[in-house]
């Protein structure tokens, strides 16, 4: 029995000198771990050759011990103690390293392997480090919008589950926020959980935006120490609604065009240039001193010329400020004198005017029969060739759709003009005469035929549609008036042919008796061949007054 009990004494003495016969040079050995990974301790120790266990332990923040783990060299087995932080997440290795898995906040001590001989307790201690990675930085509690001049909450930044605990700094469009006093106000602070002992960070922004800071983002980080050094996670960018007030007022015109013309529908939209913009103004009409309250459109339907003038608009809170336009309806009108359907008659005069009234110079076009004229109509005498479909044209270019046209259908008319011709075949066969005839409306023309003969008759028609009327002597020209002198004159032709004739048949029977009574022949011979040849110049004579 006293042969077992003296390895015991020997190694509670050899316990309590232990810091005594630390093996000298190995100093303090760090072994850093990841929150929840496994920590791994080697002993750092030669193993002796009369080795008989080994043992580790660690000290608490009072500095006694705590054994956790056995291992025997001679038996080869390995016992752990009843410490409950460490049930089931130990496991000690034959070279004495010694694992703990799971690892934990709790778990940051000072670790020390010791190795037992009968003569001697060598130790070596660790210190154990663990780090935890906080999560991404968010930033919440947003305001909802911010206001110029105003120090206003903007958000808060947080970050959980660190440790260490790590610190979170601002940004503004990717620069540091700096604590300014009335302008960058930051708070931060820290908690942690007691049971995990990892902590949680948050860091409240308070900032007075101005209107520089419109699509600006605000972004915040957390910096933090890990196994490997400091480390730095991003949060996702915030973009804030910067309100603002206006300062500016504009009056739209819509829907925009390059001019208004009368019969138009017009729309006035006044804006403010603040955030939120002002929703009401006021509408100022020309003429009208008092204003219209109305949300910020006003429209305005089938404005007529006088509705140019100026317009203007203001806020209904602040009336100073306020922004005018001038509106032009363009108008155009036209007066065309005479128009519709005129008659006149061939040399008559008839003064045309195309009176144009409007907004702005206009162009004048004429047409007749849809051809451009070269200037506009004047008519000191009618001819028949100025009849026609006139029409006065207007437009303002500038103007889309603003033009006008009227029109004037002038008629002449006059009394038919007749020229007659004739023409002679060569060969004595035939003989043709024309009968030209002029007038409006339409003349009816007949022919008188006296004598024999087979008549051929053709008719033609020609219009004058801008074709001057030609030219005819004076003999060749009868007027209505002198139709019946015309006629007259044809019968008392036809009369003296017959007479003529009725005269020759007389002097034949006369001739005849005379000759036959006639006791001198050679006087009876020369008086009838004198009578002969007065017989044919008188034939002849009326040959040519039938032709």
């Amino acid at each position: 029995m006293a042969s077992k009990a003296a390895p015991s004494c020997r190694l509670v003495f050899c316990l309590l000198i232990s810091a005594a016969v630390l093996r000298p040079g190995l100093g303090l050995y760090t072994v850093s771990s990841t929150y929840g990974d496994t920590i791994i301790m080697p002993c750092r120790l030669d193993v002796p050759q009369n080795l008989m266990f080994g043992k580790w332990k660690y000290e608490k923040p009072d500095g006694s011990p705590v054994f956790i783990a056995f291992r025997s060299s001679t038996k080869k087995s390995v016992q752990y103690d009843d410490v409950p932080e460490y049930k089931d997440r130990l496991s000690l290795s034959e070279n004495y390293t010694l694992s703990i898995s799971n690892a934990r906040i709790s778990d940051e001590k000072r670790f020390v392997c010791m190795l037992v001989t009968e003569d001697n307790v060598f130790e070596a201690p660790t210190i154990v480090k663990v780090f935890k990675q906080p999560s991404k930085p968010e930033i919440v509690s947003k305001a909802p919008f911010l206001e110029t001049e105003q120090l206003k909450k903007l958000g808060d930044c947080i970050s959980k589950d660190s440790y260490p605990e790590g610190n979170i700094t601002w940004y503004r469009s990717g620069r540091v926020l700096q604590p300014l006093e009335g302008v960058v106000d930051i708070v931060f602070k820290k908690e942690m959980d007691p049971v995990t002992q990892l902590y949680t960070m948050t860091s409240s922004l308070e900032y007075k935006t101005t209107k520089a800071d419109i699509q600006m983002p605000f972004t915040c980080s957390v910096t933090y120490y890990g196994p490997s050094g400091q480390k730095t996670v991003y949060s996702e960018q915030a973009v804030f609604d910067i309100y603002y007030p206006t300062e500016q007022v504009t009056l739209q015109v819509l829907p925009p065009r390059s001019a208004i013309k009368e019969g138009d529908n017009i729309t006035l939209k006044c804006l403010g240039n603040g955030n939120p913009p002002p929703e009401e103004f006021f509408f100022y009409l020309p003429g009208q001193p008092e204003g219209i309250r109305s949300s910020n459109t006003y429209t305005l339907t089938d404005v007529r010329r006088n509705a140019t003038g100026d317009y203007r608009c203001s806020l209904t809170d602040k009336k100073s400020m306020i922004a005018s336009t001038t509106i032009t309806v363009h108008y155009l009108d036209l007066s065309l004198n005479p128009s519709g359907e005129v008659t006149k008659q061939i040399g008559d005069a008839l003064p045309v005017s195309c009176t144009i009234s409007a907004s702005r110079n206009a162009t004048v076009v004429w047409m007749k029969d849809n051809t451009r004229l070269k200037s506009s109509p004047s008519f000191s005498s009618l001819q028949y060739q100025d009849a026609g479909n006139y029409v006065c044209e207007t437009a303002l270019q500038e103007v889309e759709g603003l033009k006008k046209r009227e029109s004037l259908t002038l008629i002449v008319e006059g009394k038919p003009q007749i020229r007659m011709t004739k023409i002679i075949d060569p060969r004595g066969l035939s003989k043709t005469v024309i009968c030209h005839v002029e007038g409006f409306p339409k003349p009816a023309i007949q022919w008188t035929i006296t004598g024999s003969g087979s008549v051929i008759n053709q008719t033609e028609e020609s219009p004058y549609i801008n074709v001057s009327i030609p030219e005819h002597d004076e003999a060749d020209v009868i007027s209505d008036e002198n139709r019946e002198k015309v006629n007259d004159q044809a019968k008392l032709i036809v009369g003296i042919v017959v007479g003529l004739l009725l005269a020759a048949l007389v002097a034949g029977v006369v001739y005849w008796l005379y000759m036959k009574k006639s006791k001198t022949a050679s006087k009876h011979v020369n008086k009838d061949l004198g009578n002969l040849e007065e017989n044919k110049k008188l034939e002849e004579n009326n040959h040519k007054t039938e032709a």
